[in-house]
């Protein structure tokens, strides 16, 4: 159900970005690449989806994206992803991932502990998730989450908000 529900959030991304004219791209940690591949997966995404980067080690986040050094589980984070995705890949719109998958804590964070980083047209954004489930729950709801998070923030920069 879950893989489902993330293939329609894409596709509402799709026209969302299709009719808006923006390009979207894509930093993951946490999900390691299944966002940007359901991103893929959408209609047109040739055209609009400039693409993304997974930066799983600490120093590819700050080499590659320019992350400040620090915990890498937190808001911080994921939107310095977010904006230094949106950088390199000259994107209108980006949104990131970052947090702890399980099954094992790190940075002192429980498993399921999910940021969700944005950014549109120099519009910077993000929210903290705490799910619940096995790893690979958490990565598809982590999906899913960003989705919507990207949804809202390229809705909310069209009517001027922040």
């Amino acid at each position: 159900m879950t893989a489902e529900k993330n293939a329609n959030l894409a596709q509402k991304v799709a026209r969302c970005a299709s009719d808006r004219d923006l390009t979207v791209a894509v930093a993951e940690s946490l999900t390691s690449g299944l966002l940007v591949s359901a991103l893929g997966a959408a209609d047109d995404a040739s055209v609009w989806l400039r693409g993304g980067v997974v930066a799983y080690a600490t120093a590819v986040k700050q080499k590659v994206l320019g992350v400040s050094p620090g915990p890498v589980v937190s808001a911080r984070c994921a939107e310095e992803m977010a904006a230094g995705v949106a950088a390199q890949l000259d994107a209108d719109a980006a949104v990131a991932t970052t947090g702890v998958g399980g099954p094992d804590s790190e940075e002192g964070h429980e498993p399921g502990t999910v940021y969700i980083g944005w950014w549109v047209h120099g519009q910077v954004g993000s929210r903290l998730y705490d799910f619940d489930g096995t790893p690979e729950e958490v990565l598809e709801a982590t999906v899913a989450a960003a989705l919507t998070d990207l949804l809202g923030a390229m809705d909310a920069a069209e009517r001027g908000e922040s």
